[in-house]
């Protein structure tokens, strides 16, 4: 019995490095061709057949000269009993070692392509002075800021620029992916800058202007204004004509509550003097501008609903983004058939020179 144990331990030993191995791979990569694996059961079949041969045989070990009884055997000399079937023991991790290269073992990686399709956005804001009426906190003006501050924050890939205007406009903010400078931009706005008036056209033409060189697949304005059209040199349903020739849609937001609201109506020195005044905005004008260039009209009668207009003009001008999805595999055979090939020629050395010698 102790003989027939020296005998299984290169095979043991191989079996169990074997079982690490196909552990191991099964952990980690993926098989081009599993059914090779099972392959791996002839170096069952080779243990099996040697462990019989033994049996039906004898022992035909090394017998050392300090040992000649089998209840003499100790482990050390069991060690040395069982060097004439390392040579077997390689075989057997030969084979098994081949079934895992043969099946071709894969580690894969996903890399992603992303590309977007950015939207180019303009802000046109009215500064004029009724923006600063108290039906918003604390005033439309700055109500207006704080709510187009947060759209810019949420719009990381997108470009968007700032347009202001009273009685005339200027570009306050260029196009740029910048957001903290958009966001100081719309920080930095103020009435009293311009000519007084409402020139919604001229916003309008402006905001046009920085937006029809671009090269962005969609190009979008959002013109805020609390009045009537009332003064500057290019009419709103003009200027929304440019808008639409260049592929622009424009949303507009009439900011203002329904009915009275405290408004500023003169003016002593820095502080404005303020009373009960009807609002009034040109809403079929911007409806008009709106549909006539695939955008929509809003109406803001307060804060909330400000923020919830330009909560859905977010949703309705998402960034579309393709992204490119692929599997990169890579060999993983090669060292399993080194190892294969390092325990055969191993097997060879032994049988033919070291084992030989001993024996």
């Amino acid at each position: 019995m102790m003989r027939t144990l020296a005998t299984l331990l290169p095979h043991v030993a191989a079996l169990l490095i074997l079982g690490s191995a196909y552990t191991y791979a099964g952990q980690h990569f993926e098989f081009a061709h599993p059914v090779w694996l099972w392959f791996g059961t002839l170096a069952i079949l080779h243990v099996t057949f040697r462990l019989a041969i033994q049996t039906k045989a004898g022992f035909s070990g090394l017998v050392w000269s300090w040992e000649s009884t089998e209840s003499q055997l100790t482990w050390k000399t069991m060690g040395f009993q069982s060097i004439p079937e390392i040579p077997f023991g390689l075989r057997t991790l030969t084979l098994g070692l081949l079934s895992i290269a043969a099946a071709q073992p894969q580690s894969s990686s996903s890399v992603e392509d992303l590309t977007r399709e950015g939207i180019d956005i303009v802000l046109s804001i009215d500064l004029s002075a009724s923006m600063l009426s108290k039906d918003f906190d604390p005033n439309r003006l700055e109500a207006s800021k704080a709510v187009a501050s947060t759209f810019v924050e949420e719009r990381p890939n997108d470009r968007v620029g700032v347009v202001a205007y009273e009685g005339e406009a200027f570009t306050q903010i260029p196009l740029t992916t910048d957001q903290r400078v958009v966001m100081n931009g719309i920080a930095q706005l103020e009435t009293g800058l311009l000519e007084g008036g409402t020139a919604i056209g001229m916003g309008l033409a402006t905001a046009v202007n920085r937006l029809k060189e671009s090269e962005a697949e969609s190009k979008v304005i959002i013109l805020l204004t609390d009045g009537v059209n009332n003064s500057g040199q290019i009419e709103p349903l003009d200027a929304a004509q440019l808008a639409k020739l260049n592929n622009i849609r424009v949303y507009t937001i009439g900011v203002g509550s329904i009915g009275k609201a405290r408004s500023p109506v003169s003016k002593v020195g820095n502080t404005y003097q303020y009373d009960w005044i009807e609002v009034k905005i040109d809403e079929d004008v911007l409806k008009n501008i709106a549909s006539s260039t695939g955008g929509r009209y809003f109406r803001a009668t307060s804060e909330d609903k400000l923020s919830s207009i330009y909560k859905e003009i977010d949703q309705l001008e998402k960034t579309q983004f393709n992204v490119l999805r692929y599997n990169q595999k890579t060999e993983e055979f090669l060292p399993f058939a080194l190892a294969a090939a390092f325990a055969f020629f191993l097997e060879f050395f032994l049988r033919q020179f070291a084992i030989r010698t001993l024996l």
